[in-house]
């Protein structure tokens, strides 16, 4: 596997036998009468890891300077009697009252200028100096007191950094963003430079003139915006570096963690690439997205990003549902078996277990609606029993534990660009990265390929086939190693507004597609956005044609050859989809939103170009999956569909949840999931 940008954490879940199972647990919410019958039930659903003390800051240290682990210190000698190890948690997410009562303005501040209150959770400011140093005292009281304990496998800092806030816009804050702006552009010439100050007379002559992108009267300066977001980003950062060394220091040998939200659908405001040198295990949350599509496309992409970013080896899923949860508009419960399927796709795509928010379902509080292993019904429920059976599940599959995913395709990916889109002034509200990356990553699922994520500048070379669903922000660096990549035998598909400006912004000097120019042989005269309901045909090879909407564009050839044409629309006879021959290799521009019938067809065509055979023996929604280790290949075969699939496999081997001996081909049922291991 091509390295990727971020280093391979230096853990693993050795400390524990298998695969992890189990879930948030939070006995504080509960009498102590229940621990038992908690541990007892623990037992019976075969769980070995729960993550403790993430919300307990407030009875940890009642008040200022006083601190009470008798409860917790029951908790977890109880689960260390009954074979259940620790994800211990430093309870930084949620300070208790008093210290907001002492330090109001540890508050966060909107951009709008209003200051949050108390009484939910996540409400920092990253840079209050009180906060960091109360965080940094209860860690350390932590630490010294569990440090060597028998239960504790990993530490758990913080909860789900970004979420619900990200960026403060105090006065702390102000003074803080201009620290950072002196370390990372030093000269205020070089600052008014990247910024473009010239327009609109914005150029500083101080630092202390410059303060958050707060509420202005009209468009707020773009790369001031996206500094900012660079800036809240590497605040959160700090404050984690500093609670991940005092653990290091004071309980060495124990990996350090926090549980990220990489998908696309659930956080835009952290580089996790950035965030996965950090770690020592990379850890996950992960939840379904009902709207309507096809949310286990959404699962096996949050889980290939989550894999590239601890830079494909393996990582743990530390939080999803057992059936519905409770944030969002309409919460439907998960179907009979969705629970299992869900937690084994994950899986298969990396995960050395599966757990979930929460170990027993509240009955007060802001979630008491959110699903969990031991429901409100308790154990006569079929959510239970699904619990019971995912825990022997993953027992047998203790094996996998260590072998890695193996990828077929990789995507390029970069959050930077991301939040440089979200400024206004755009040529199409209606056009969304996070779209574009789904359309695509939907595409190369459906041709049964899997997926890496890879950082623009990363080493492509172990990839057939890249795909660049949304890359506006492209550094020269990046440009240059997508064209290295390309001449040197690499397919590579670009998707339009890609390669438009620099790390600041800035439009690229000359025609667009500005760093990507020379890769894909064409400039781009112009963007016609598409207006609601508007739509164009497109004609391809062969007689084909799609619909396309959104977006169109004035492409000049300039070395690449057309593939697809415009049909009509403001850019009737101009070329839509062309193919650049580049060395030993290729390289495909999409310059409008095809409908997935088209894109399936360019992709096809690509694929063709790199050497990936089609996989026409594999049915529509069943997913197939190799993880690969020292003990072998494994095969995971989920079906999604409501039909019993057939899956041609290549050779001989057992099927671990089953024990039956397969050869030629695996049946597996309507819904079910299947893993083939060597035979035995």
């Amino acid at each position: 596997m091509p390295e990727h940008r971020t280093a391979a954490p230096r853990h693993t879940l050795s400390r524990l036998p298998g695969l992890a199972f189990g879930g948030d647990y939070n006995p504080e919410q509960w009498p102590e009468e229940v621990w038992q019958e908690d541990v007892r039930l623990m037992r019976e659903a075969g769980v070995n890891l729960v993550s403790v003390g993430i919300f307990s800051w407030a009875l940890l240290e009642p008040e200022e300077g006083v601190h009470d682990f008798g409860w917790l210190d029951r908790v977890v000698d109880l689960l260390h009697e009954h074979g259940v190890r620790v994800d211990l948690a430093t309870p930084t997410v949620a300070p208790p009252a008093w210290f907001y009562r002492a330090h109001p303005e540890a508050l966060p501040v909107t951009r709008e200028g209003v200051r949050y209150s108390f009484g939910s959770r996540g409400a920092i400011c990253h840079n209050s100096p009180a906060y960091r140093e109360a965080a940094a005292r209860i860690t350390a009281e932590v630490a010294r007191h569990y440090a060597g304990h028998p239960a504790l496998a990993l530490w758990h800092v913080h909860n789900e950094y970004g979420a619900p806030v990200s960026a403060c816009y105090c006065d702390t804050c102000a003074a803080g963003f201009r620290r950072w702006l002196a370390d990372r552009h030093g000269a205020l010439d070089a600052l008014n430079e990247a910024w473009g100050t010239a327009f609109w007379g914005q150029r500083y002559t101080s630092y202390e003139q410059i303060d958050p992108p707060r509420l202005t009267p009209g468009t707020c300066n773009p790369s001031q915006q996206l500094d900012y977001k660079r800036f809240a980003d590497a605040a959160m950062r700090e404050n984690f570096r500093a609670e991940r060394d005092i653990l290091h220091r004071l309980s060495p040998g124990v990996p350090v963690t926090t549980n990220f939200m990489t998908a696309l659908s659930q956080c835009d405001t952290v580089d996790y690439w950035a965030w996965g040198r950090e770690v020592d295990v990379v850890t996950n949350d992960h939840y379904l997205i009902t709207d309507g599509r096809r949310t286990h496309v959404n699962l096996a992409m949050a889980a290939d990003l989550t894999r590239s970013v601890a830079g494909g080896a393996p990582w743990l899923l530390l939080e999803h549902s057992t059936s519905g949860v409770n944030w969002q508009p309409r919460n439907p419960a998960k179907a009979p078996g969705e629970m299992a399927r869900n937690s084994l796709a994950h899986v298969a795509r990396g995960s050395e277990g599966a757990l979930f928010f929460q170990w027993r379902q509240s009955r007060r509080g802001s979630e008491k609606f959110h699903s969990a292993m031991v429901p409100q019904g308790g154990t006569e429920t079929r959510v239970w029993r699904e619990v019971t059976a995912l825990g022997a599940g993953l027992e047998a599959l203790a094996e996998v534990k260590g072998s890695r995913t193996v990828a077929d395709a990789a995507m390029v990916w970069d959050w930077h660009s991301w939040w440089a889109q979200s400024a206004e002034g755009q040529p199409s509200v209606d056009h969304r990265p996070q779209e574009r990356a789904d359309s695509f990553y939907e595409a190369l699922y459906d041709r049964h390929l899997t997926v890496d994520f890879a950082h623009p500048e990363a080493d492509l070379s172990g990839y057939p086939l890249v795909v660049v669903p949304a890359l506006y922000l492209t550094t020269l660096s990046a440009g240059e190693n997508l064209r290295r990549y390309v001449e040197n035998g690499g397919t590579l598909v670009v998707s339009y507004f890609s390669g438009i400006v620099d790390e600041h912004d800035a439009v690229h000097p000359g025609p667009y597609p500005g760093a990507l120019r020379d890769v894909l042989g064409l400039t781009v005269e112009e963007w016609s956005p598409l207006l609601p309901g508007e739509t164009v045909r497109v004609n391809g090879p062969d007689g084909t044609s799609a619909r396309a909407d959104m977006w169109s564009e004035a492409v000049v050839p300039a070395g690449a050859e057309t593939v697809w044409s415009y049909d009509d629309g403001p850019s009737a006879g101009r070329a839509a989809v062309t193919r650049h021959r580049l060395g030993a290799g290729a390289a495909w521009y999409v310059s409008t939103r095809m409908d997935a019938a088209g894109t399936a067809s360019v992709l096809r065509a690509a694929r063709a170009d790199a050497g990936l055979a089609e996989r026409d023996d594999l049915p529509h929604d069943v997913e197939v999956v190799r993880r690969s280790g020292d003990g072998g290949d494994y095969l995971f075969v989920v079906n999604h569909s409501a039909r019993p699939a057939r899956v041609p496999l290549p050779d001989s081997g057992t099927e671990l949840l089953t024990g039956e001996r397969t050869t030629g081909a695996l049946a597996v049922p309507p819904g079910a999931v299947r893993v083939v291991g060597p035979d035995r």
